[in-house]
Parts: C-alpha cells; structure tokens; sequence
C-alpha cells in the first residue's frame, strides 16, 4: 500500500509542477489564436509559397491551423499537398509539453522536432501538390472567412475572462489530468519492471516508430500528450516520438471525416501520413544510431 501512495504522490507532484506554466502558454496561444487568420487574404494558401506558409503556420503550438485546414480543403479551397503541410507541421501538446517539462535533455529537442517536422512538411507539401496538380479548386466567397480554434471549439464570441482565463484554464486541466495518468502508469511500470523497460528500449526500439505513428493518428490531444509525456519520461525514444508527432494532425481529421463525400481521400490522407511518420521515425532512429546517440 505504501508503494502505491508513493508512486501516486510523486506522480501528482510531477503533475502539478508542470501545470503553472501550461496554462501560461495556453493564454499566449490563445491570444495568438485570437489575432490570427491567414483566410483574410484568399489566395495565401493556393499559390506557389502555399506549402511552405502551411508549414510555417503549422510548426506553431496549437491545433487550430490545422482544423482551419482541413476546414479550406474540405471545401476545395486548398490542394492536397497544402492541408498535409499543415498536417506534418502540427505538433499540438508536444512543444508546450517540452517547454515545461523542465528535463533539460527534452527541452533541447524542440529545435531539432521543429526542424524535421518543417522539413518534411515542406518537402512532402510541394510533392503532393505537384503530383495533384490537377485538383479543381473553389473560391472563397465575398466576406466568406474561415477560422479554427484550439481544440476545434468556436468562442470568437466569448468574453475576454472566458476566452483569455476560463478557456486555457479548462484546457491545462485535461492535459494536467492526461500528464497524470501517464504519470501514474509509467510509476508502476519502472516500479514494478524498470529491468523490462529498459531491455525492452534497447531491442524495442525499431518496434516504436510503427506504433508510436498508429497513435499519433488519433484525432484528439491525448495522443500528443501521451507521445510527448513517454518521451520526457524515457519511454520512447526521439525517433519513436518524431513518427509519432510527425503523424500527429490535431484535430484535422475530424474534420476531413464529417464530410462523408470526401471520406476516401481522408483515408488516403491519413495513410500518407502514416507511411511517411513511420519512415522518418527510422531514418531518426538510424541516424542516432550511426551516430552514437541513440
């Protein structure tokens, strides 16, 4: 019984030091997300730069570009390789994660994560849309915006104490409570097995990518959270965690999925990415290796 309150206390503590600084970040994204929409200029994202600004909007710490994406593809407003840019580029918890993980040793691999994200955003943006280049593209009408919102919800009409306090604060308490339960199961596992786990990171590691990219996939920020939370605890390694938030699209898909006309190529979509998350886990993983790190 002791052990258990141990590993509940110690995980709770983790938990709560982290929590501060979430919902800190959270009102700075939210005021990002607030002053932002790049739909006001309707041909951003149809043009030749249009992968390389997807990409740029979507290496920023949040999940509305993404929704916003899949919001403009669904109605033909952007090509295919476009709304993957964005996809690739979207990171979701995982950089606010890092910031306040307080792991110095995790920290530092923001800059590296960003850089390979932006890369194959980019690359993988302009190949689609040249091997599309033939999609029919619609028009925005007069006036017509289109915006996203951190975790999909519209509150463009809230007041300032909701949007800027309440919004954020409700935000950092599920993460809080997703960073727990990882908190908890990782405890009891190098409690209870800490010789297994670490074998299993030894000769596992090839394993990761594959499964780390199959959660990543999961439309909700839990999947992001728990990537980025067995990362910090030493439970996946950098290439494990790169597939994994490489496939990560915030909640993009969910999007690309209610409009069951377009269902196929949201599976197409999602298996690209997939396909291509797994393959940069390994190229990671055997770069690491190669060169001593990992």
């Amino acid at each position: 019984m002791e052990e258990i309150i141990h590993v509940l206390t110690h995980a709770l503590l983790d938990s709560l030091k982290v929590f501060p600084f979430l919902f800190l970040m959270y009102v700075l994204i939210e005021l990002l997300e607030h002053r932002t929409n790049i739909t006001k200029n309707k041909n951003v994202l149809t043009g030749n730069l249009a992968p390389l600004l997807g990409a740029a909007t979507g290496i920023i710490p949040q999940c509305g570009f993404s929704v916003m994406a899949a919001k403009l593809y669904d109605k033909k407003l952007i090509r295919s390789g476009t709304v993957l840019a964005v996809f690739f580029a979207t990171s979701d918890e995982a950089i606010v994660l890092l910031l306040t993980s307080g792991v110095g040793s995790k920290t530092v691999s923001i800059m590296p994560l960003i850089a390979i994200l932006f890369a194959v955003s980019v690359a993988m943006g302009y190949l689609m849309n040249a091997l599309f280049s033939r999609e029919p593209l619609a028009q925005l009408g007069e006036g017509e915006e289109i915006s996203g919102t951190p975790c999909g919800h519209d509150h463009d009409h809230d007041n300032n104490l909701h949007r800027y306090f309440f919004h954020p604060l409700e935000h950092s308490l599920q993460i809080f409570l997703y960073i727990f339960i990882v908190n908890v199961a990782f405890g009891f596992i190098m409690h209870y097995a800490e010789g297994a786990i670490e074998s299993f990171l030894q000769s596992g590691k090839w394993y990761q990518p594959l499964i780390s990219a199959a959660v990543g996939l999961i439309p909700n920020c839990a999947a992001s959270t728990v990537i980025s939370q067995s990362y910090i605890l030493g439970g996946l390694s950098f290439g494990g965690f790169a597939a994994g938030i490489c496939a990560n699209a915030g909640l993009g898909f969910t999007i690309l999925f209610r409009n069951k006309k377009n269902i196929g190529k949201a599976f197409i979509l999602m298996g690209i990415m997939y396909a291509v998350s797994v393959a940069v886990g390994y190229a990671v993983i055997g770069v690491s290796t190669l060169a001593g790190i990992g």
